[in-house]
């Protein structure tokens, strides 16, 4: 379609109901046409996009769904790809940190919010408190997950070559190896979305060009400029982004706090997504637990009527290939509707999914 418009990405029922998220465009200052997707109603959070993104791709991610459904319960929640990743335009020249905060200005600029909380994650963490620290009348809160100060310290010469190699590698293929380093605590459904976000994305050199700015990235001389309200979160078994680097920042940042999670996977919506999504709603002031209008369900009413089949076909032990047989649905709808359950019931294995439905089966 034409690239001015706008359009609405469905993406499957969470819930019970089905999230309305919006993807239009705005312009950066030199003209780049920037993509941005809304979900949610309430305050302003934006989320800068980390090293590749893609937010039509990324919304067909059930994962990446339930991690931010919660969110924009609670918030207007506006994601945005990165130049020349998704849906955004190329960027004329290399790109650097400086880049990454004119285009979140641009963003910020265009959604004419006069204050927001920002959300980092990733290699977003450096750009977003780069913005706090020259725009601190615009950032409400700030909260960088599974970031980091200075590149150069993420991993030695030697790791990021090796890394980079893989990256050449393994692109787009759905390998294993790339998975581990990024979401080693993954679902299998939530790896292979991933390897697809990959090949819609960006070709494998520019995610290296991406991956060595990340690298080359250093807001170490800002830390002790921030002035905004931050939560720092990282996972203490990070495989991609050592932990000692997320508590290095708060310690450094004046006021900051921390909040060590359990796991090893990098992005935060694979793994146990719940405990991030909890610390974040806890820093903000808001309720954790799930909107008042679930409260008063019954366990029946927490899931859909399909989701309660699925349920039922878990617990006798089926796997997604063999539920979609079941159903008549296709192997992809199945592991959609696995990890929408995984979320409603805040568990994390299909074990646990089996151990509820035979509680309520009693």
């Amino acid at each position: 379609m034409d690239r001015v418009g706008a359009w609405v990405v469905n993406g499957g029922l969470i819930g019970g109901h089905e999230p309305r998220f919006e993807i239009r465009f705005c312009a950066a200052e030199n003209g780049v046409r920037i993509a941005y997707g809304t979900v949610g109603s309430g305050p302003l959070m934006i989320v800068p996009p980390a090293w590749i993104s893609h937010l039509e791709l990324s919304w067909h991610d059930p994962a990446i769904r339930a991690f931010l459904t919660p969110l924009a319960a609670r918030r207007t929640v506006v994601l945005y790809d990165k130049p020349g990743c998704g849906l955004s335009d190329p960027w004329p020249g290399r790109q650097t940190i400086d880049t990454n905060v004119q285009v979140l200005q641009a963003v910020a600029d265009h959604l004419q919010h006069e204050r927001f909380d920002l959300l980092g994650i990733s290699t977003a963490a450096a750009a977003s408190l780069a913005f706090a620290v020259r725009h601190p009348e615009r950032v409400e809160r700030l909260i960088l997950y599974g970031g980091y100060a200075d590149g150069d310290q993420v991993a030695s010469p030697q790791v990021r070559a090796a890394v980079l190699g893989m990256v050449r590698a393994h692109w787009g293929l759905g390998s294993d190896v790339l998975a581990d380093i990024f979401m080693a605590d993954a679902a299998a459904d939530t790896k292979a979305h991933f390897a697809r976000l990959q090949r819609g994305t960006a070709t494998a050199e520019f995610a290296c060009e991406l991956l060595e700015q990340c690298y080359e990235t250093s807001v170490e001389d800002q830390l002790d400029k921030v002035v905004t309200p931050t939560l720092v979160l990282h996972r203490r078994d990070d495989r991609a982004i050592p932990y000692r680097l997320g508590r290095d920042m708060a310690s450094r940042i004046p006021g900051a706090q921390l909040v060590t999670l359990p796991g090893r996977s990098h992005f935060a919506w694979a793994g146990d997504s719940a405990s991030v999504v909890r610390a974040i709603l806890e820093y903000l002031g808001e309720n954790a637990s799930p909107p008042e209008p679930h409260t008063a369900r019954s366990t029946d009413e927490v899931l859909t009527p399909r989701q309660l089949q699925v349920a039922a076909l878990i617990a006798d032990g089926l796997s997604n290939r063999q539920i979609g047989r079941r159903l008549g649905i296709e192997e992809r709808s199945a592991e959609g509707h696995v990890e929408r359950i995984r979320q409603r019931l805040d568990v994390r294995s299909r074990t646990q999914i089996a151990a509820w439905w035979a509680r309520r089966d009693r």
